[in-house]
């Protein structure tokens, strides 16, 4: 143990030395595209035909930043913007030598990141804590993200336009965007940030800009440059309702215990509920829903859990709760917790550097989370709560800001709340110091019957069973990190007490005291088959909260980006020990091999094999030898048909004495059809041979927008009672939905 030690010890005191010169990036620091004000709104086609386009001089992308480092670009972009008093315009002149290469499909919003796209991304405030991100390929598809210093979101939608055309010379874009879709200022006149990014996936997956990127700085919005002559805009007042209709019937077996209990349908059941969103100013907004339908039109994925002592997470899909999120990055937040609200409402603002949110709901069916040091359960209580969710945060610019979040839950006779502080500090050009301090208030509810697990908490005497009672709990999570062009270097200490709880997250293991430490090295070779690469190691030590250790390893990794649009990741446990349920487990060996490659337009393939040793967390834990894999297959014979395969295995047998411990499978498979942008017809099937279960997911979609959509589906699921009963039917749903906005 001394020596692993000294290992890391002589990790955290040496770091690779960056021997490489940093690019010369030309000063650009002043770089502004003016936008030039108009009359009148006007339709948009893709086509740029119209006259107006003209009173707007073009601005070239001339840098290639991916995978070239700021050299000439070798397809010309040229892109215009202009500005009425409720919109903003871009259109995008996109030659290609080769314009049959062209990567375009017709597919569901959000679906074509892996197609040629354009890119605007604006920060209204210009502090770089948060940018509105749209994309767009050449069938006018449109994309949506929300960029914070802990990444891009995916998951938001706005409201905005776009069409684009294909020609003999490539292609063009056209976006008009709403000022109502943005929060910004009442300045009267605006200076916005900018980026302006085009993509163009052949054998590499080539970005060109109009500003260069330096490498040794993070991110690319504190290298945007500006947007100008911008005067006399508002997003002004602005009413939004967005009603649903819904019905559905539903069926399940009387007795899952007995295939042949014969299957019983509920009555026809409808329902109506929405949501009502004011929005009187531009760093203003008030929104709530009515007895919200929060059903799952797009499935959760099926995950491997057999191993696992904590629960799963999943992602967020509602659209009420994807609104602020970049306020509620906190991971000790987690959506998915508020479970069946009757009602929810949200206020949301910005005054200055100041940034609030509040969030009250009402929930239905209350879950909790009761983590552990080595385990923890989902408990699903039956209950009511309410919630309610506070959130301040002051922005000082440069990424810098400090803030505050309450958050509690109040049952009948229990309760939990979470007082937080954090912060995020830039600060050297490159370098980080983020973290958060919780305290905890928790009364459980009295009530074993729910929940009567007696695991201890540590040792304060405290255990896991809803008996009723009343602890606190502390926690502390540090991140010190910096990046540059060629190193990377991490530092993560955590640090919670055994009864420190979130009944609003999902935070699994406590009574724990970690740190971590990574360092990386990246290259970036010119005129070479491998176009960038990186190689490092992470060690970690783990203590339990009163200071016996529990846990250490040392991961040494390697990726690698190649030409082909195919990158390889390699990492393997070189020292591995933990001590599980009292027992130290030594020289626990295994090594991880990754490939993401999409060669060409029509197949995208991502395999991961994890093999070799494993701990397995029984009853009577041991060591055992074994695999994870998973395979991930892309298909898309035409612009508009999409096939996807996947499959997921796991396996582990005991290294003594090959008992088998478990050996299985999970298959899903997806089909889609875009008839239209707007409507497509999409199939699931899933098995699971661990749940022994099938799952069946037809559903139809017409989206006039993002928010105005109709969907009519059914779910169904299977279980394979084996043997002369084999598969039955035991639940089935149909359903209608209808949801319209309405902007008054």
């Amino acid at each position: 143990m001394q020596k692993y030690l000294h290992c890391f010890l002589l990790i955290a005191c040496t770091g690779f030395t960056n021997v490489s010169k940093s690019q010369t990036v030309p000063d650009t620091s002043k770089a502004a595209i003016y936008s030039v004000r108009i009359d009148q709104p006007f339709e948009i086609n893709g086509k740029m035909d119209n006259p107006l386009w003209l009173k707007a001089d073009p601005v070239e992308l001339k840098y290639e930043v991916t995978p070239g480092e700021n050299t000439p670009a070798a397809q010309k972009t040229l892109v215009r913007t202009l500005y009425d008093k409720n919109y903003l315009y871009f259109c995008f002149q996109c030659f290609d030598t080769n314009p049959e290469l062209i990567r375009a499909n017709i597919s569901d919003r959000d679906n074509m990141y892996q197609d040629d796209w354009v890119f605007v991304g604006i920060d209204t405030y210009g502090d770089f804590q948060r940018s509105y991100e749209m994309v767009t390929n050449s069938y006018g598809i449109q994309g949506d993200l929300l960029t914070t210093s802990n990444g891009e979101d995916g998951s938001v939608d706005w409201i905005w336009f776009s069409a684009a055309s294909r020609n003999d010379k490539g292609w063009t874009a056209e976006m008009k965007i709403p000022f109502s879709s943005l929060n910004f200022s009442d300045k009267e006149e605006q200076t916005w940030r900018l980026n302006i990014i085009r993509c163009i996936p052949r054998a590499s997956r080539t970005q060109t800009s109009w500003m260069p990127f330096d490498r040794n700085i993070s991110g690319i919005m504190t290298q945007a440059g500006y947007l100008k002559g911008l005067r006399d805009i508002k997003s002004g007042s602005s009413i939004e309702l967005l009603p649903y209709v819904m019905g559905q019937k539903s069926g399940q077996l009387q007795d899952t215990d007995n295939p042949s209990s014969g299957f019983n349908y509920d009555k026809l059941q409808g329902r109506i509920g929405g949501g009502i969103k004011y929005a009187p100013s531009q760093s203003f907004a008030l929104d709530a829903v009515i007895n919200p339908d929060f059903s799952q039109i797009e499935s959760d994925a099926a995950q491997i859990s057999v191993n696992s002592t904590f629960a799963l997470s999943y992602s967020e899909k509602r659209p009420f709760f994807l609104l602020g999120r970049d306020l509620l990055q906190s991971q000790m937040y987690y959506s998915r917790s508020i479970n069946d609200p009757a009602a929810a409402a949200r206020i949301t603002g910005k005054t200055g550097g100041l940034s609030y949110l509040y969030m009250g709901a009402y929930d239905r069916h209350t879950v909790i989370d009761v983590p552990g040091e080595e385990g923890s359960n989902i408990v699903e209580t039956g209950s009511k709560s309410f919630v309610n969710i506070g959130r301040l945060r002051y922005d000082f610019g440069n990424e810098t800001y400090i803030g505050s979040l309450l958050m509690t839950r109040d049952l009948t006779d229990g309760h939990n709340y979470l007082f937080a502080f954090d912060w995020n500090y830039k600060f050297w050009n490159s370098w980080y110091f983020q973290g958060e301090g919780d305290y905890s208030i928790t009364k459980e509810i009295n009530d074993t019957s729910v929940f009567s697990n007696t695991r201890q908490f540590g040792s304060t005497g405290y255990n896991a069973a809803f008996n009723g009672e009343s602890y606190n709990g502390t926690g502390l999570h540090l991140n010190l990190y910096h990046v540059s062009r060629n190193y990377y270097f991490g530092l993560i200490y955590n640090d919670y007490s055994p009864t420190y709880q979130t009944y609003n997250g999902i935070y699994d293991r406590v009574g724990y005291r970690q740190a971590m430490m990574t360092h990386e090295y990246d290259f970036y070779p010119t005129k070479s088959f491998v176009t960038g690469g990186g190689f490092g190691i992470t060690a970690e030590t783990r203590y339990d909260f009163y200071g016996d250790q529990k846990e250490l390893f040392l991961q040494p990794y390697l990726y690698l980006n190649m030409k082909g649009q195919t990158n390889i990741n390699l990492n393997y446990f070189l020292v591995n020990d933990e001590n599980f349920h009292s027992i130290w487990f030594r020289g626990v060996h295994r090594g991880y091999f990754q490939i993401n490659t999409r060669p060409s337009n029509e197949i995208s393939i991502f395999a991961s094999l994890q093999l070799g040793q494993f701990i397995y967390r029984g009853d009577n834990p041991s060591i055992g030898k074994g695999h994870n894999i998973s395979l991930d297959i892309v298909l898309k014979p035409t612009s508009q048909f999409n096939f996807e395969f996947s499959y997921s295995r796991a396996r582990l047998s005991s290294v003594d004495t090959d008992e088998l411990f478990f050996d299985g499978n999970i298959y899903r498979a997806v089909a889609i059809y875009q008839f239209t942008s707007e409507i497509f017809f999409r199939t699931i099937v899933q098995y699971d041979t661990f749940a022994k279960n099938f799952q069946v997911y037809p559903l139809f979609s017409y989206k006039l927008s993002a928010f105005t959509t109709f969907y009519a589906g059914a779910t169904s699921t299977y279980f394979n009672y084996e043997g002369d009963n084999g598969v039955v039917n035991t639940n089935q749903q149909y359903f209608l939905k209808l949801q319209y906005l309405f902007g008054i």
